[in-house]
């Protein structure tokens, strides 16, 4: 079973900063595209970012300018930059890969990790 491993998250401040990052070890995802997504308590899971092979990038509006993906293709990872973080951010946040971007934004990736929880007090 492919698994894709989160880290990163934690307890901040509003309008502090975090960095997330996901490792794949033992696999490369070779023409994969890779995506966070996070699930609020009681809500549904829902897109944050993705980002291509070829670092074309997409973003929710919630998140945008102050998130940023980015990934590293030698090194199998992904990152998530959050910055000017709100309280309803508070989630946990997944990683996910898939070789289609619009099935990845349908919250239907083949690949996901376990999470990790991003807390963001006010």
């Amino acid at each position: 079973q492919v698994q894709l491993v989160e880290s990163g998250g934690g307890l901040v401040q509003a309008g502090g900063s975090l960095r997330l990052s996901c490792a794949a070890p033992g696999r490369t995802f070779s023409g994969y595209v890779m995506g966070w997504f996070r699930q609020a308590p009681g809500k549904e899971r829902e897109f944050v970012a993705a980002i291509t092979w070829t670092f074309g990038t997409s973003y929710a509006d919630s998140v945008k300018g102050r998130f940023t993906i980015s990934r590293d293709n030698a090194e199998n990872t992904v990152s998530l930059q959050m910055n000017s973080l709100k309280p309803e951010d508070t989630a946990v946040y997944y990683c996910a890969a898939d070789l289609s971007l619009p099935t990845l934004m349908n919250v239907r990736a083949q690949y996901w990790g376990r999470g990790t929880q991003v807390t963001v007090s006010s």
